[in-house]
């Protein structure tokens, strides 16, 4: 039996990972699929105190050094960052690494190329408490990572849950892009690793993974056709299917 990390994405929850979750169940494995701070079940964020995934990584940390065996670690977006993280900080804990489209933008400070700075200068920051400005903030966030007009296609009930939980996310992302972790401080992941981005991801993104992919010892890059940011939620067949066989190629 082998015990899984699942780290979801920001504004989603534990939830995101349900399908997931359940196959690894059936697999008999032990599935660990916590909600992050301030999401889901978690209790609320303190007002006035800015997050940071720091924060979010003390959190998460125990999970790997009281499992007593090395542990899986699955994560997309927000959560794939967290999964790095945690994997630099505790390399000798971990027995495998999936991640989708990690935010882990500090490995790309430094990046010139004119077609990656305009388009992470179109992520802007500017918390509010006009509930008004706060809905314009998410909409041009949302749209960023899944296209125009996704903010408005969103269910109802999934826009509640971000505005719930809002300057959380609005916190977390101003912390992601102002991270300066390079590359190197990836460089001691030793496990195996899965790189997984989609062909209609964020150029910006995308280059965030080319660069990870180059830079972990033992990891492989998978691009998923036709998927975008919020891939394991549009596209979780062929995502799940890979983050499955790698987590088995362990045992092999």
């Amino acid at each position: 039996m082998a015990t899984v990390l699942l780290l979801h994405s920001h504004g989603m929850s534990a939830r995101q990972w349900r399908r997931l979750e359940r196959a690894l169940v059936e697999r008999g494995d032990r599935a660990v699929v916590p909600d992050l701070l301030g999401h889901g079940s978690a209790p609320p964020w303190p007002d006035g105190v800015p997050v940071h995934f720091h924060h979010e990584v003390a959190a998460l940390a125990p999970h790997l050094t009281e499992a007593g065996e090395r542990v899986h670690l699955i994560g997309h977006s927000y959560g794939g960052l967290l999964a790095l993280q945690l994997a630099a900080a505790h390399p000798g804990a971990v027995a495998s690494l999936a991640v989708y489209d990690p935010v882990a933008w500090g490995v790309i400070a430094g990046d010139d190329d004119p077609a990656v700075r305009a388009d992470a200068a179109r992520v802007h920051f500017g918390w509010s408490d006009d509930p008004d400005r706060q809905r314009a903030w998410f909409r041009g966030f949302v749209d960023y990572w899944q296209g125009v007009g996704a903010w408005d296609q969103l269910r109802p009930e999934n826009r509640a849950e971000f505005e719930r939980v809002g300057r959380v996310i609005h916190d977390g992302a101003r912390a992601l892009v102002a991270d300066r972790t390079p590359a190197s401080a990836y460089a001691g992941i030793a496990a195996p690793a899965l790189l997984m981005t989609g062909t209609e991801t964020p150029v910006t993104e995308r280059r965030v993974v080319d660069v990870l992919a180059a830079t972990l010892p033992r990891a492989r890059l998978e691009v998923i056709e036709g998927a975008g940011h919020m891939g394991p939620l549009t596209h979780p067949e062929p995502i799940g299917r890979s983050s499955l066989a790698l987590l088995a190629s362990t045992r092999a």
